[in-house]
Order: C-alpha cells, then structure tokens, then sequence
C-alpha cells in the first residue's frame, strides 16, 4: 500500500469515507473537485513520457487507489474497461476529451460502438463504471494535460477492447511511479 502524502491526509480521509458509503459518488466527485484547485502539490508526481501517457501513484489502500496520468499531445488511452470498479478523473491542467463506447454484445464481434463524447478542462470532473460503459482518455489539441483519477476499488488489471480487430485482451496495469518517484521504464 501507498500510504497518504503527509499533505493529503485530511484529503485521504475524506475520500476513504466517500468511496466507502453507498451513493457517496457525488462527494468524490465534489473531493476530486476541489483538489483540483485546493493543492500546489500534484506537480511532484507530474512524470511524462513522450512516447506514452503515463500513470504515476500517489496513494492507495484497500478501498481506492489514486493517480496523476500525464499526456502529452496525440496521446491517448486505449479503449478499456474498469472490471466493475468506479472510476472518477479531474482535470488538473490542460483539457480532455473523453468518449464512451457501448459494451459490445455477447456473442457479436466485440466492437464497441461510441456512444458519446464529453470534454472535460481544468477543474472538470468525469464519473464512469462499466455499467456506463467503456471508455478512452486523450488530451485536446497541441497541448498536454494532467488528470488525476481514483479507482474504487484498486484495479490490476483492465480489459483492452481493440476497436479494429475486435479483440479483447487483459492488461496487467503499471505505474510509472510511486509516491513521485520514477520506477523501471514500462509502457502503458
């Protein structure tokens, strides 16, 4: 487990009693909202690659894991799922464009269809589970970005829906660092 920054304790404790609530998606939401203004920290697990997004650990215990990705232009996520977790992204700097795809339908060739399109800008805050559908990330225009997103409960591992072949394959997810600190080189 990656314990709370000493600065994020009080922020730590907030989410942990909003993610462990029923219904407590809305005050994650509001959480997620204000940490996007409320800290001048986040910079310290800002790490980019230019070859690929990157997922860089701030905290996680056993109810949510949270996260800084950073993106660099014409970067983007693969269109993936969140084995049934929920999933919440704010806007740290820069903006993005998320859009939704429909799960594909048993026994059809797994292709998902976009439902929708939705940007999102600093300060912004996203909200998806697998009942919502599938999703990909990827930051708008010539400009990075940097998104902070928490997962409830952790997630190891993700399905990848390839929207050209059809294929579906698990990714065991990674992190690029941990706690701001750079780990071995690995792509997403």
């Amino acid at each position: 487990m990656q314990t709370a920054p000493p600065e994020f304790q009080e922020f730590a404790a907030q989410l942990a009693t909003a993610v462990d609530q029923a219904g407590g998606e809305g005050r994650v939401a509001r959480c997620l909202e204000r940490a996007t203004t409320a800290f001048a920290g986040w910079s310290k697990y800002y790490l980019f690659d230019p070859a690929c997004y990157t997922r860089n650990l701030v905290m996680k215990n056993e109810l949510f894991e949270l996260l800084v990705l950073c993106w660099q232009p014409g970067h983007m996520s693969p269109i993936h799922d969140h084995q049934g977790q929920r999933c919440w992204m704010g806007v740290l700097e820069g903006a993005v464009e998320e859009t939704l795809y429909e799960f594909p339908k048993a026994g059809s060739k797994p292709r998902p269809r976009p439902t929708r399109t939705k940007r999102f800008s600093e300060g912004g805050v996203a909200f998806v589970t697998d009942d919502i559908g599938l999703h990909d990330i990827r930051p708008l225009d010539e400009f990075r970005a940097v998104t902070l997103h928490l997962y409830s409960k952790p997630i190891q591992v993700a399905r990848i829906f390839d929207p050209h072949s059809g294929q579906i394959h698990a990714r065991q997810l990674t992190y690029h660092s941990v706690g701001g600190v750079a780990v071995a080189p690995s792509r997403t």
